[in-house]
C-alpha cells in the first residue's frame, strides 16, 4: 500500500491512499500524478498539490461557474484562464453562452485530462462554442482585443507557473477584457492556511475595481474549511443580487447541479466573524 502526501502548508500534511497508479510525468511546466483512490475515484495532482478528484470536483466547478453566470443574467462569452481537467468549462456549457475561450499554459495537463480524467471534462473540449488557447493566460489578457462577461480564474495556487495569475497587473488586464457589466472569478485558497494570499487579492480587488469581495464553499479535499472564491467588477455587485432571480434564471436554463443551487448562492456569500474582521 502507497500513500501520498502533500504538503502544500509546510505545517500541515494531506494523505491519500493510492488504490491504482495511473500516470506519473513531467510536463514542461510542471509534474502530474493521477491515481485512483477508493473514495475519492481518480485524483490529480500538479507539482505535489491536490488540484481535483472524481469525487469532489463539482463542489468546486459549479461554484466557479454558475455564481458569476447566473449573477450576470445574460452571459454571452466567458473567458477561463487555467482549467485544464476542463470541469470549469464544463459547467459554463450548461449555459446558454455564446462562446468559451479557455487559455492554458500546459497543453500537456489538458491532454493527460482528457485521456485519464474524462469524467470531469464531459466531452467539453469537443463542444463547438469552446475556444482552447494553449498560451499564457497572463499574456492573453495583456493583449487580446476581445471582451468577456465573465473572467473565471480557476488557477493553481500561487506557486511555480501560477504566481502571475495573482498579481495586480494580471488583474488590471482582466479588468481591460470585461464588458460593462463583467465580473471576474478567481479560487483564492483556504483562508485559515492562505490568509496572505486572500488579504492581498482583497486590496487588489478593491485598489481596481468599484466592487470585490469572496464567497465560499467547503471543497472536500481542499482541507482548511471553506475555499474562497474572489470575485471583482465595476458594474455588477455579485453580493446582492436578487435572489428570486437567481431562481428564476437557474430554472430557466435547467441546470444539472449535484452542488450548487440557488440556496447555495445566497448562503455562499455569509462570513463568519474571523473573516469579516479582515475586511471582507
Amino acid at each position: 500500500m502507497s500513500w501520498f502526501h502533500e504538503t502544500l502548508h509546510p505545517e500541515i500534511r494531506e494523505s491519500i491512499r493510492i488504490d491504482q497508479p495511473i500516470y506519473q510525468g513531467k510536463t514542461a511546466f510542471q509534474s502530474v500524478e493521477v491515481f485512483v483512490n477508493e473514495t475519492l475515484g481518480r485524483v490529480l495532482i500538479l507539482d505535489g498539490v491536490v488540484q481535483t478528484t472524481e469525487a469532489d470536483e463539482f463542489f468546486y466547478h459549479e461554484m466557479l461557474a454558475h455564481v458569476p453566470i447566473l449573477a450576470h443574467g445574460d452571459a454571452r462569452q466567458v473567458l477561463i484562464i487555467g482549467g485544464g481537467d476542463g470541469g470549469c468549462l464544463e459547467e459554463v456549457l450548461k449555459h446558454p453562452v455564446d462562446g468559451a475561450t479557455m487559455v492554458d499554459l500546459d497543453g500537456e495537463v489538458v491532454e493527460l485530462c482528457k485521456q485519464h480524467l474524462p469524467e470531469i471534462c464531459r466531452g467539453a473540449f469537443e463542444d463547438p462554442r469552446t475556444d482552447l488557447v494553449i498560451g499564457d493566460g497572463a499574456k492573453y489578457v495583456a493583449e487580446t482585443d476581445k471582451r468577456f462577461d465573465v473572467i473565471i480564474i480557476d488557477s493553481t495556487d500561487p506557486i511555480g507557473p501560477g504566481t502571475v495569475l495573482y498579481e495586480q497587473a494580471f488583474y488590471a488586464n482582466c479588468k481591460r477584457c470585461l464588458t460593462e457589466r463583467g465580473v471576474m472569478i478567481t479560487q483564492n485558497g483556504v483562508p485559515i492556511f492562505q490568509r496572505e494570499e486572500y488579504l492581498n487579492s482583497l486590496e487588489r480587488f478593491r485598489a481596481l475595481f468599484r466592487h470585490g469581495s469572496f464567497y465560499y464553499a467547503a471543497v472536500p479535499t481542499y482541507i482548511g474549511g471553506d475555499l474562497a472564491f474572489g470575485w471583482a467588477s465595476d458594474g455588477l455587485n455579485l453580493s446582492d443580487v436578487d435572489s428570486a432571480a437567481i431562481a428564476k434564471r437557474y430554472d430557466a436554463v435547467g441546470l444539472e447541479t449535484q452542488y450548487y443551487n440557488p440556496e447555495i448562492h445566497r448562503a455562499a456569500f455569509a462570513q463568519p466573524n474571523y473573516l469579516k474582521a479582515l475586511g471582507a
